[in-house]
C-alpha cells in the first residue's frame, strides 16, 4: 500500500441498521446478525444493544475486539469467525453468561489469549480452529463446562493432559497440526475414549467454494461406502462440515 493511502473503509455501521439486523431465534433469543457486512471497525453503536442474547460479527474485516464488549452481559452466544483479529480483550472474562464462542480463522497466538478466559466458567463450545496457536492455552484446563473444543489448523505440537482430564468434554478437533508423531495425537485420543471428531463449521459458514469441495468429498464417499462389503463406519460428514485445509493459507476464500 503506498504511503499515506488508506485502507478499505469498510461499511458504516448505524443505530438503525444494527437494530434493523436483530432477529429471534427459535428459542426466542435476542440476535444480532452482523455478519459478512465488510465492517472494518467494531461498531460502537451497538454497545447501546447490550440487551441481545447472541451476537454474530463474522466474516468482516475486523481487526480489535475493544474492551468494551463485556458490556454484554446477557451474550450467551459470540461470534467472531473469519475477521483479522489477533488479540481478545481482557474483559471478555467479565462475560459469564457465555456459552458459545467461536473465534475460528483469525490470526491469534496463545500470547493473544487473556488468562481471564478461565472466568467463562459457564462456556460450553469454544472454536479456537485455523490460528496460530502454538501450544493450546491453559485457562482450557479451569474450563470444567467445556463440552466441544475446536483446535484444529493451528501450530500445535502436544495436547496437555489438562484437556483430556475436562469432565464434560465430548467432542475435540485438532486435525491438521504439527505434531512430531502421527501416533501422538492418535493415543491422546484413545486416552479419552469418549470423543468424537469435532467439525465445529457449519455448512452455512461455508463459502460456495468449499462448500463444493465439502459435499463433492462426501458423494464420494458415500459412493465408496455403498459399494463397500464391510460394515459402514459412521459418516464423516452428518450435520456438519469440517473446514478444507487449504483454508489455512486461503482465508480470503473463506470470507
Amino acid at each position: 500500500m503506498a504511503k499515506g493511502a488508506k485502507g478499505p473503509k469498510g461499511k458504516k455501521i448505524t443505530l438503525a441498521v444494527a437494530k434493523n439486523c436483530i432477529k429471534i431465534t427459535f428459542d426466542g433469543k435476542k440476535r444480532l446478525d452482523l455478519s459478512k457486512m465488510g465492517i472494518t471497525t467494531f461498531p460502537k453503536c451497538i454497545l447501546r444493544l447490550t440487551d441481545v442474547d447472541e451476537l454474530d460479527l463474522s466474516r468482516n474485516l475486523i481487526k480489535k475486539i475493544p474492551d468494551a464488549i463485556s458490556k454484554f452481559q446477557n451474550l450467551r452466544w459470540l461470534d467472531l469467525h473469519s475477521n483479522y483479529i489477533d488479540k481478545l480483550p481482557e474483559t471478555i472474562g467479565q462475560m459469564t453468561s457465555l456459552l458459545y464462542l467461536n473465534v475460528s480463522n483469525n490470526r491469534l497466538t496463545t500470547n493473544g489469549l487473556p488468562v481471564e478466559l478461565n472466568q467463562l466458567k459457564n462456556i460450553r463450545t469454544v472454536n479456537l480452529g485455523l490460528n496460530h496457536l502454538d501450544s493450546v492455552p491453559t485457562t482450557l484446563g479451569a474450563l470444567k463446562e467445556l463440552h466441544e473444543v475446536g483446535l484444529h489448523d493451528n501450530l500445535l505440537s502436544n495436547i496437555p493432559n489438562s484437556i483430556s482430564k475436562l469432565p464434560k468434554l465430548k467432542k475435540l478437533n485438532t486435525k491438521r497440526n504439527p505434531f512430531p508423531k502421527a501416533e501422538s495425537s492418535d493415543m491422546f485420543m484413545d486416552s479419552i475414549r469418549r470423543l468424537d471428531n469435532l467439525h465445529l463449521v457449519e455448512e452455512k459458514d461455508l463459502c460456495g467454494t468449499c462448500l463444493k469441495k465439502c459435499q463433492q468429498a462426501r458423494d464420494k464417499l458415500n459412493k465408496i461406502k455403498s459399494m463397500a462389503t464391510a460394515i459402514p463406519r459412521k459418516a464423516i460428514f452428518s450435520t456438519l462440515v469440517s473446514p478444507n485445509s487449504m483454508a489455512k493459507e486461503s482465508q480470503e476464500d473463506w470470507r
